[in-house]
């Protein structure tokens, strides 16, 4: 694999722009989404562990807004290729072809699909035992959201399981001024430019819209999900698991 490509887009005096998963976003996405998403390694392998309690051999492993097919990669590694068919979704074309090149290092990249579908219009879901959607929801305009968990709860099979990760806002203002000052401190600590972070910030502003956690797991709920609960939380970052149960 090449060596990862570091993220410089929002260092230089272009005018900003709404953010896009483009070519250019692709090119250096590695780069950007470890050191802008807190614990962004230890969530993938955090929902990986968990997803162990869920998945049955014969069933299809989905990654909604699977980006350069790391989780993926990492689930055919744990799981085992053979046993499972590995789907990655997702809307960016650019990203699928990044992901098609990560995954022919692997040793089970065979059972490894990717589908370009515009997950806002429509989705193909079934005989899933396990889905994931991490760090994607949130770039879902929020009229789309209902209806794309209910195609997720429908595609799911008996006792199968949702794994959400998303970053949310707090119940109070307070606590969002203080989130939004240690998640600067943090980019700051990775190597952003204040300059970078007020960038991204702004092309950011209209496009990934995050709500509060008893949102979501609301939103969850009236999906058709009985049993949900959070197994991961830092600050206004958030991991959520819900499970379908018997019809």
């Amino acid at each position: 694999m090449a060596d990862k490509k570091i993220d410089k887009i929002f260092g230089s005096n272009e005018k900003v722009s709404d953010f896009s998963f483009n070519e250019r976003v692709a090119d250096v996405f590695d780069d950007m989404v470890s050191r802008s998403v807190p614990m962004y390694k230890e969530t993938m392998l955090a929902s990986v562990d968990l997803g162990k309690h869920f998945i049955k051999q014969n069933t299809n492993i989905i990654d909604i807004g699977c980006s350069t097919g790391t989780l993926l990669n990492l689930c055919s590694q744990t799981y085992g290729g053979n046993k499972f068919n590995f789907i990655g979704i997702d809307s960016s074309q650019a990203m699928l072809n990044k992901a098609k090149n990560k995954i022919k290092g692997s040793k089970n990249f065979s059972n490894i699909k990717f589908k370009h579908q515009d997950i806002e219009k429509s989705i193909d879901i079934s005989n899933a035992s396990l889905i994931f959607m991490n760090y994607t929801l949130q770039f879902v305009r929020p009229l789309n959201r209902q209806k794309l968990i209910k195609e997720i709860h429908k595609g799911l099979n008996e006792n199968g399981a949702f794994i959400l990760i998303e970053k949310v806002l707090g119940n109070d203002s307070l606590f969002n001024r203080i989130y939004i000052d240690l998640y600067f401190k943090y980019k700051s600590s990775v190597g952003y430019s204040d300059k970078e972070i007020k960038k991204k910030r702004e092309a950011l502003e209209n496009v990934l819209i995050p709500y509060r956690i008893d949102e979501n797991i609301e939103l969850l709920k009236s999906s058709g999900f009985e049993s949900v609960d959070i197994f991961f939380k830092w600050f206004n970052w958030c991991g959520i698991v819900a499970i379908k149960k018997n019809d």
